[in-house]
């Protein structure tokens, strides 16, 4: 890596660190990926058939769960997973302010209340020390912020059912104890620019068989048995227990999910590997600080934010853009979004930790496919804009 204190900024005229520019995230497909893929759209089932029970064994498998049920979307299993546990009108919910929308969303749809709380300022995790329980909370959503996993042993002391939004975290761990395992619901995106994807979908993970029946039943219109229960069954005969969705995920998508999940342990490796070569890098440095790993946990990084020191997040986020970097910003505090502001009454001083975070928060690039060279441009571009603003 080679820069200097007088090297102009791209911004400025100078010349970029990388002439492709790098985004912050991206899938990573092989060929295995794409005969898996082939292999299902030649079956006989497109939807509803056995690659689906197949993926959720295996996903099961990998995550120390009894139960895992596949469906459209992250947004889907946290909306299946506030469902199985039967949050109502007027419930409270506790989540995180520092998360994506998803994380709140999906109490509102069942027509709770999410009620936030405040994050730790070294992790950005959900504070227990500002969750705040009435007669009315039924449950805590706690978000695997960047893929970390949350504190799950002080959450559980609520005496509360936990959700974990596990979208960041697929593949850490806890003290030995795999994500997916470590609360009573575990809720996993597929999105393309996650550990595993297959496109969109999502994960439920459980111990508990009741309420993967009542996760199954939600995400297939509220009908007690699918197409390929009828057909197995030689019957045509089905009933709508309740008011469900479509949140069904195809076979060819659970396919290519499989297969990826094969990998995954290659992945998070490497993710782990350039979180390291990033970590050397900033011990040494000012400006930019890694938010800090709890002991006993292995970090999934999903995400690579850190926090500016004493500089303007807005000419960082475009110096390095123009270096080629594809920074980006995670998250807004969703109790800042105007819906919540309008709907709920919340408002800025809520969650101070978060608020202030946000402020000075960047997401550097981070994916399994990253080069040592590309970490290293990254690295160069922050060490370039470190020099000319800091």
């Amino acid at each position: 890596m080679t820069t200097t204190a007088e090297a102009e900024l791209a911004i400025n005229g100078g010349r970029p660190v990388r002439s492709e520019p790098l985004p912050y995230s991206r899938q990573t497909i092989d060929d295995d990926d794409v005969r898996a893929v082939v292999a299902a759209l030649r079956s006989e089932w497109l939807t509803t058939g056995p690659a689906v029970a197949e993926f959720e064994r295996a996903f099961a498998d990998a995550t120390g769960a009894a139960h895992a049920v596949a469906v459209s979307s992250g947004t889907a299993a946290l909306h299946a997973a506030v469902h199985a546990l039967g949050i109502g009108l007027g419930d409270e919910v506790i989540v995180p302010a520092m998360t994506f929308a998803a994380s709140a969303n999906c109490v509102v749809y069942e027509g709770g209340t999410p009620v936030f709380a405040d994050v730790d300022p070294e992790t950005l995790l959900l504070d227990p020390a500002t969750v705040h329980i009435t007669p009315r909370t039924k449950a805590i959503i706690a978000v695997d912020y960047a893929g970390q996993p949350c504190d799950y042993d002080a959450l559980r002391a609520f005496g509360l059912p936990v959700i974990a939004d596990a979208c960041h975290a697929l593949g850490g761990s806890n003290r030995g104890a795999p994500v997916g395992s470590l609360a009573v619901l575990s809720a996993f995106s597929l999105h393309a620019v996650k550990h595993v994807t297959t496109g969109e979908g999502g994960v439920i993970t459980t111990d508990d068989a009741e309420l993967a029946r009542r996760m199954r039943v939600f995400r297939n219109h509220g009908i007690t048995r699918d197409h390929r229960e009828r057909e197995r069954e030689g019957s045509w005969f089905y009933e709508m227990v309740e008011l469900g969705f479509n949140y069904r995920i195809t076979d060819f998508q659970c396919a290519l999910g499989t297969s990826q999940l094969r990998k995954l342990p290659a992945s998070v490796a490497r993710r782990r590997s350039i979180a390291e070569r990033y970590g050397r890098f900033f011990a040494g440095t000012r400006g930019m600080r890694p938010l800090r790993v709890r002991d006993g946990v292995t970090h999934a990084y999903h995400l690579y934010p850190v926090l500016l020191e004493g500089l303007d997040r807005a000419a960082v986020f475009r110096a390095l853009r123009a270096e080629g970097i594809g920074c980006n910003v995670h998250y807004i505090p969703v109790h800042l979004h105007p819906f919540y502001r309008e709907r709920f009454g919340t408002r800025p001083g809520l969650c101070p930790v978060a608020e202030a975070a946000y402020e000075k928060l960047i997401t550097l690039p981070m994916f399994p496919a990253m080069s040592d060279r590309d970490a290293d441009d990254v690295l160069e571009a922050c060490a370039k804009v470190l020099a000319a603003y800091a």
